[in-house]
């Protein structure tokens, strides 16, 4: 137990000073090892004071849960947030990034970024001399999947092994389940209509992470992808951006809603997830959102506890 407890610690201190752009930024061992000092947190067996330090949001994507909980999280730890708006701040005015990064860095302890393409989030790391970590991009959402590995984890105890099942459109959320769930030993199966799979680059690097025999599988038949998953996952059918594809994308995903019928072919104590927000009635029908085996509220929740660990371990607050 020990031995254990110093290899979790070992792992954790090696992520001081480092970058989270992608969900394959960190080893197997650091991934699980963040997901311990995440449940931690939560239990309140660990608390941590980072004596003040500064996480800076830069937000040009709205945001409700991913805002609210990095400044929860932060404050958890005895830090504070600077709101960044790019709407009223020289970041919406044309200021270069490598300016604004430099600058931002002389400030801030942490830089919290989301926005649109990976390249800017990329960039940002590159001009910046304090750790940036990725609120979401198109290409990933990596701290939505390490709250969503926590929760299963949670649920159902070791995760290596386990299968989650994700339905829908193969798109950021799907990239880090990939990639997280490979390194976890969890087999993730992509369930979505042809033509919306997710990248072909990402498939083939999270089928290189994956760690104890975990299966990474992109499927066209939604009844396959749940067949005896332990955990079935949804998310919106257009992402941030596609608004204008909403109708052709209803009409290719309409056998692809998470209902209660489909809900039957994954194992009797699966659980539901969702990133949200929920479109009732498109993606997940009211009854399963709303059902026993729904844990996307803990889901959310845990979004919170997970970027908590993730502030500390960059921050080297351990």
């Amino acid at each position: 137990m020990a031995t254990a407890a110093a290899g979790v610690a070992a792992s954790l201190t090696a992520l001081t000073g480092r970058d989270f752009l992608s969900s394959a930024d960190f080893s197997a061992e650091e991934t699980a090892a963040l997901l311990e000092l995440a449940s931690q947190l939560k239990s309140g067996e660990r608390r941590i004071d980072l004596g003040n330090r500064v996480l800076g949001l830069i937000f040009t994507k709205a945001s409700t849960r991913t805002r609210v909980s990095f400044s929860v999280a932060m404050t958890r730890l005895g830090g504070q947030t600077v709101d960044l708006n790019p709407s009223v701040t020289q970041l919406g005015r044309g200021e270069p990034l490598q300016d604004t990064a430099r600058v931002l860095s002389r400030y801030c302890d942490a830089l919290a970024v989301r926005t649109y393409a990976q390249q800017e989030i990329v960039d940002y790391a590159h001009w910046s001399t304090v750790p940036v970590i990725n609120a979401l991009t198109d290409l990933e959402h990596p701290c939505q999947a390490l709250a969503d590995f926590l929760t299963m984890r949670e649920v159902h105890g070791d995760l290596a092994g386990q299968t989650l099942a994700y339905i829908g459109d193969g798109n950021n959320v799907a990239h880090s389940l990939m990639l997280c769930g490979a390194l976890l030993g969890v087999n993730v199966r992509i369930g979505c209509p042809e033509g919306f799979e997710p990248l072909s680059g990402i498939l083939d690097q999270a089928r290189s992470l994956a760690q104890q025999g975990a299966s990474i599988e992109v499927l066209s038949d939604p009844v396959e992808a749940v067949r005896g998953a332990q955990a079935v996952y949804t998310d919106v059918w257009a992402s941030m951006g596609q608004e204008e594809e909403q109708h052709e994308r209803e009409q290719a995903f309409a056998a692809f809603c998470l209902d209660q019928e489909l809900m039957g072919h994954a194992a009797a104590d699966a659980i539901v997830l969702h990133c949200l927000p929920a479109h009732r009635g498109e993606e997940i029908t009211a009854e399963v959102m709303e059902g026993a085996s729904s844990r996307i509220f803990d889901q959310a929740e845990n979004r919170l506890h997970a970027q908590q660990a993730l502030l500390a371990a960059v921050l080297g607050g351990l």
